[in-house]
């Protein structure tokens, strides 16, 4: 996978930006058309340096339904299709960039679901993306108290236009 590294603040003081190493490699099975690639690269590595990600790299498939009930039902045991998966990433070396994971997302349930929702393709790409972001970060809410769900929205504030 493709990898780009995204960029945080200047450091105090020094004029300089200090190296972040947040990198999203897009791995396209199904592709919607356009050039979707760059604005979800760049509202993945937004995301994540919001979530305190100094360095780390996350791989993205889009896939189909077909793939994803493979997917889901592998990892899950759960023999439907689904909109987006998440799998953690393992340990590291040290001195190594944390993996942090990889997401599956599924352009075809991606599409039905802009569609009923009345938004653009891109946008349900992204609201997927980010979802599958923080639960690699650790969150999971079917089992917080709206901690992902509360999260998830000041994310989609400030990231979305």
């Amino acid at each position: 996978m493709a990898d780009k590294p995204g960029t945080g603040d200047r450091g105090p003081g020094t004029g300089k930006r200090p190296h972040t190493a947040v990198s999203v490699g897009f791995r396209w099975e199904r592709h919607p058309g356009g050039r979707p690639t760059a604005a979800l690269r760049r509202l993945a590595i937004a995301a994540l340096v919001r979530l305190g990600v100094r360095a780390g790299e996350v791989g993205v498939l889009v896939c189909d339904d077909v793939t994803m009930r493979a997917l889901n039902r592998d990892f899950r045991h759960k023999d439907a299709a689904t909109d987006v998966l998440s799998f953690e990433g393992g340990a590291t070396e040290p001195g190594d960039v944390p993996y942090l994971g990889d997401v599956a997302i599924s352009l075809d349930t991606a599409r039905r679901q802009a569609d009923e929702a009345g938004v653009p393709l891109l946008r349900e790409l992204e609201t997927l993306l980010l979802h599958a972001l923080i639960h690699l970060m650790g969150y999971d809410h079917e089992a917080d108290q709206g901690e992902m769900e509360a999260l998830e929205a000041r994310l989609r504030g400030e990231l979305f236009e």
